[in-house]
């Protein structure tokens, strides 16, 4: 077991959630603010996508991450901020018998650079890096992340001294995770994230997360979560199983049966689960010396 847990709040992310909870934040404000509050209950990092405000839809807009990170630093509240870097991977196809050309509604594919456009612009501590491409959900959506776009990626966050989070959906993710270690792309100390029981990815039952654990080096420093109902006993089973956890909005929006969370509320949860079990809750400044971050004000 790991004794010495920092949590991870994904405050909003990318999905249709904002229909189903009102507690979801939409704006720019409501990012920060969202944010701030995880860390008021225990939350190290805030993992951050940002919305259209008008619509809630998720959107890649430089501006946006510049008005929620200049609000959070400017805060007199501390927290690691991690960046998604993961849109602009986004292929749906046209359908079963004619998949092209693809279906512009839903297809959101951009170069390497251009995922990092924000990234570039405001230095956050860490951003994310999903490790491979995957049938994400159902119809025909295509998470889409090449190795040569991953190489590029990884080159530029590196260059930029930006910690890479390395999104970790299933085993052969993490092949791929290892070889841009092995070629220098991605530095010590490095840091992965075990995204389970997404679909189609690695599945959220423990000898899954096992399997999963078992091919991490010993050297890394991991997280693991998972979505809906399981998000709370993930906690546990991540600190269980040697690494850290993660909660929020962006992967579960109850904190029981019928009763919508605040991310807030998921933390602190989160937080009595690890004390309970006798482990510490690992500080912000604590984080930034073990994962060797660079703080930007």
């Amino acid at each position: 077991m790991n004794y010495d847990v920092f949590i991870t709040c994904a405050v909003t992310g990318s999905g249709d959630s904002t229909s189903k909870s009102n507690k979801i934040p939409v704006t720019p404000k409501e990012i920060a603010d969202a944010s701030i509050e995880a860390a008021k209950e225990g939350a190290a990092i805030a993992h951050v996508h940002v919305r259209d405000p008008d619509t809630g839809a998720p959107s890649r807009d430089p501006e946006l991450y510049k008005q929620v990170v200049d609000r959070i630093r400017s805060s007199d509240t501390d927290v690691i901020i991690n960046l998604t870097a993961g849109m602009g991977g986004d292929i749906v196809f046209g359908g079963v018998e004619k998949p092209l050309p693809l279906n512009n509604e839903g297809t959101d594919m951009v170069g390497a650079s251009e995922r990092l456009d924000h990234i570039r612009m405001l230095l956050p501590e860490i951003c994310t890096l999903d490790c491979g491409t995957m049938n994400f959900s159902e119809g025909d959506y295509v998470m889409t992340n090449t190795p040569s776009i991953l190489r590029e990626m990884a080159r530029q966050m590196t260059s930029l001294g930006v910690r890479p989070e390395i999104e970790i959906f299933d085993t052969g993710h993490l092949v791929m995770a290892k070889q841009l270690v092995a070629e220098g792309l991605i530095e010590d100390p490095v840091m992965v994230q075990l995204c389970m029981g997404i679909p189609y990815g690695a599945p959220n039952d423990p000898l899954s997360l096992m399997a999963m654990t078992r091919n991490i080096p010993e050297n890394w420093t991991y997280s693991a979560f998972s979505i809906g109902r399981m998000q709370l006993p993930y906690v546990a089973m991540a600190a269980l199983s040697g690494g850290n956890a993660r909660v929020g909005l962006e992967d579960n929006i109850y904190l029981g049966k019928g009763r919508l969370a605040s991310n807030g509320e998921l933390v602190a949860s989160a937080n009595t689960i690890l004390t309970t079990m006798g482990a510490r809750i690992m500080s912000p400044q604590e984080v930034r010396r073990k994962l060797k971050l660079t703080k930007r004000s």
